[in-house]
């Protein structure tokens, strides 16, 4: 997702490197406690964070078209990318 406006927020690492994705982020991103954030650096040397719901068991039934014995690690793998 594309932000219009040029928003500017800061924060800072605490122990283990842990951070806090700021309110204002979080409203216009929409992100719930469980969501993932994907971190990526571009060609050009900048970091891009990707927000994504985590994907629950609930999320993946139904897409289950194998047959017993299947790999459940494959299937959810599958689930959090979109593919059935």
């Amino acid at each position: 997702m594309y932000m219009s406006d040029n928003m500017i927020t800061t924060t800072k690492f605490y122990n283990r490197f842990q951070t806090v994705v700021p309110l204002e982020i979080r409203k216009k991103m929409n992100i719930s406690p469980d969501d993932i954030i994907e971190w990526h650096i571009n060609d050009y040397g900048k970091v891009e964070l990707n927000f994504r719901t985590k994907v629950t068991e609930k999320d993946i039934v139904g897409m289950i078209k194998e047959k017993l014995p299947y790999d459940a690690v494959e299937i959810k793998k599958r689930g959090a990318k979109g593919l059935k």
